[in-house]
């Protein structure tokens, strides 16, 4: 039936988008520019001028790499260390810079994606589709100042499409291994007073099991199935008034086992998750266009249940889980454009949240029940920031932020983040030094006692870290080869652990740090090569020990290579070195140690006129064996083939600006306004 839907909407799209009548290409060879970038600021920025750690993962990257979920890009990533506890649809995560990750604040259109009600309220990106997504900016580093709570590793932001130009429609479809077919569609455009952009998308795999099949007792495999809808408009209300509209709802489906490592396995173990989320936004010019002030509400809701009835190899084991959370968020920001070169951003966040569970299960140990009884919590935050440039060489930005959590006391928080051109050879010398914290969960917070002991502890106070780096960045050859070097570290303190005795406590501290190298050639028209390598150390300072799942070497690389005119093919190479895990499998539970792994991913895409595209995806080309979490399973060799079409529905060509380059053009105006020097 889904590969049936599949066709159906190709031939639409066919008849719609005749070849040659539509948009040109839009997946050529990357360049070396300099992109605008939100994230390090919240004011559209030249990357040029700014100093913090930041990767741009483009929409014409995401077009190339045909992959499916944010997760499957972060891996390239430098400092970004992913982990997944089986294959699609199992939960999954990513540390940034040896970061928990609960440590890293995840948003879509500036609306936080962590989830109040996991314990640590982390986000599980397995859900996270690649769909209307325009580009995601990842910002290593304390992001607290800027972003409150949760950034204490950095912040992934993710931006979704803003339609721009003639109606246009855009449509992919792909299936392969594992039985897996995916399949968006999506329409885009704009009139003079509003724009607009829709997509649907549809995944389905019939994945492999959880628990490693490598290991006795596990071969059921685990399937995954995924909905998605997200839409995002732009109203223009008047002279200098914007209205900002948008949503995403996600409904999906894990198969997933008991655990990982021998006998894991579960025939009818299912997660259920729903997520949803909706924001309006207005934004305003006064006084002449010096002063833009933004003001936005939204509001997240999410529903994980799980549910494992007895079968014939647990006759006797059930579950039975339902957490659900929802959280409200209102902003206000303001950015002051004093001067040309003086920018002076200040706002107020403020968030409540609040979530309950009830979960029960059945063994041979007798019956268990936790109930946790609806709890709520809230956090205002003020912030400022004063952003510099001078002489076009030098660029600054300096900031502070002060929070006041309802039950964690009052956080306050500082960056500052310098860079400098030097003049004759354009080396880009970088410095940031900056705090973070993290308030305690809903679960750390109030969890109910058992008849072990305490779990949940109302006078934690919040997690806390300090951070620098410093590097440098050049560009050669005419702009052919930029090469970039960081040298980082963070310390952590008061982190919340869980004592057998007490409960969650603040006892832990933490430090990592280390080197990120980046290089992007392109020696030729035609050839493109990005590579990116960490080395970092991470140590648990309590016990001594390095922190699991992170490892010391990383590298990425990517190239592209144009074999004919319409013929390209993209090479993804992946190298995890060895790291440090537990098997909790075991009693006691035991320290073990994850084997290095190469993964190699091909894609060969051919151009059938502007707009219309196939591809044949090749995943782990050399069908290695490998583990992110230790006794849990990953795909092996995988071919998928697929198709892209994108075209205006009136047949007319269009070039269109994405909507971050349309701001910052905007706000070049905006700055040029202010009194001269």
């Amino acid at each position: 039936m889904f590969t049936t839907a599949l066709g159906i909407l190709a031939t639409a799209a066919l008849a719609f988008v005749a070849p040659g009548s539509g948009t040109k290409d839009k997946t050529p060879l990357p360049d070396l520019r300099h992109d605008v970038v939100i994230t390090a600021t919240r004011v559209e920025t030249p990357s040029r001028e700014v100093a913090s750690s930041l990767t741009v993962i483009t929409r014409e990257d995401l077009a190339r790499s045909k992959r499916s979920t944010v997760l499957d890009v972060l891996g390239d990533v430098p400092g970004a260390s992913v982990v997944r506890s089986g294959g699609p649809g199992s939960a999954a995560a990513v540390m940034l810079r040896g970061a928990n990750s609960e440590h890293t604040l995840v948003l879509l259109d500036g609306v936080e994606l962590n989830d109040p009600m996991n314990p640590s309220r982390s986000v599980d990106l397995a859900h996270v589709s690649l769909d209307q997504v325009e580009r995601i900016e990842i910002l290593r580093g304390p992001q607290s100042t800027l972003y409150g709570s949760d950034a204490l590793g950095g912040v992934v932001n993710i931006i979704t499409v803003t339609g721009s130009g003639r109606p246009k429609l855009a449509l992919y479809g792909t299936g392969g291994a594992l039985a897996t077919a995916e399949g968006r569609l999506g329409i885009s455009g704009s009139t003079k007073q509003v724009s607009y952009s829709l997509g649907f998308s549809a995944f389905r795999t019939d994945g492999v099991s959880a628990a490693d099949a490598s290991l006795p007792g596990n071969g059921e495999r685990d399937g995954y199935r995924n909905l998605s809808l997200t839409g995002r408009a732009g109203i223009k209300l008047g002279s200098g008034l914007d209205l900002d509209l948008s949503f995403r709802t996600v409904r999906a489906r894990s198969e997933i086992d008991n655990f990982g490592g021998a006998y894991g396995d579960d025939p009818n173990n299912v997660q259920r998750y729903g997520s949803s989320f909706a924001r309006a936004g207005v934004r305003g010019l006064f006084l002449g266009g010096r002063w833009e002030s933004r003001l936005g509400a939204a509001v997240i809701g999410s529903d994980r249940r799980n549910g494992n009835p007895p079968d014939g190899t647990h006759p006797f084991d059930s579950e039975k889980g339902e957490f659900r959370s929802r959280l409200v968020k209102l902003d206000w920001q303001n950015n002051l454009f004093l001067r040309p070169s003086h920018t002076a951003t200040f706002g107020a966040e403020y968030e409540a949240e609040h979530g309950s569970s009830e979960y029960a299960s059945a063994s041979l140990y007798g019956p268990y029940v936790s109930v946790f009884p609806r709890a709520s919590a809230s956090v205002l935050g003020l912030y400022f920031q004063d952003q510099l440039r001078l002489g076009g060489r030098f660029f600054a930005t300096a900031g502070i932020r002060i929070d006041a959590h309802s039950l964690s006391g009052t956080a306050v928080t500082y960056r500052l983040a310098p860079a400098w051109i030097v003049g004759r050879t354009g080396t880009k010398l970088k410095a940031t030094f900056g705090t973070g914290f993290k308030a305690p969960s809903l679960y750390q917070l109030h969890a109910p006692p058992t008849a072990w002991g305490p779990i949940g502890n109302r006078a934690l106070e919040p997690e806390e870290s300090a951070g620098w780096d410093a590097g440098v960045e050049q560009d050669l050859a005419g702009g052919r080869l930029r090469f970039g070097a960081t040298w980082f570290r963070n310390h952590f303190r008061n982190l919340i652990t869980f004592d057998m005795a007490r409960g969650y406590v603040n006892v832990g501290r933490a430090r990592t740090e280390g080197l990120e190298l980046t290089a992007d050639v392109l020696p030729f028209d035609g050839f493109a090569c990005r590579t990116a390598y960490t080395r970092m150390s991470s140590k648990d300072l309590g016990t001594g020990f390095d922190l699991p799942r992170r490892a010391k070497d990383k590298l990425s690389a990517g190239f592209d290579i144009k074999l004919a005119k319409a013929l390209d093919l993209g090479l993804r190479l992946n190298f995890v070195g060895r790291r440090g895990d537990t098997d909790f499998a075991s009693w006691p539970p035991t320290p073990v140690t994850l084997p290095a792994y190469t993964l190699l991913d091909a894609t060969i895409s051919w151009t059938l006129g502007r707009g219309f595209e196939l591809f044949l995806r090749v995943e782990n080309v050399f069908d290695r064996r490998y583990e992110m979490v230790y006794g849990y399973g990953s795909p092996g060799f995988g071919a998928h083939i697929g198709f892209r079409i994108e075209g205006s529905g009136l047949n007319q060509r269009v070039v269109a600006k994405s909507p971050v380059t349309k701001r910052s053009d905007e706000i070049a105006s905006l700055r040029s306004q202010g009194p001269d020097d």
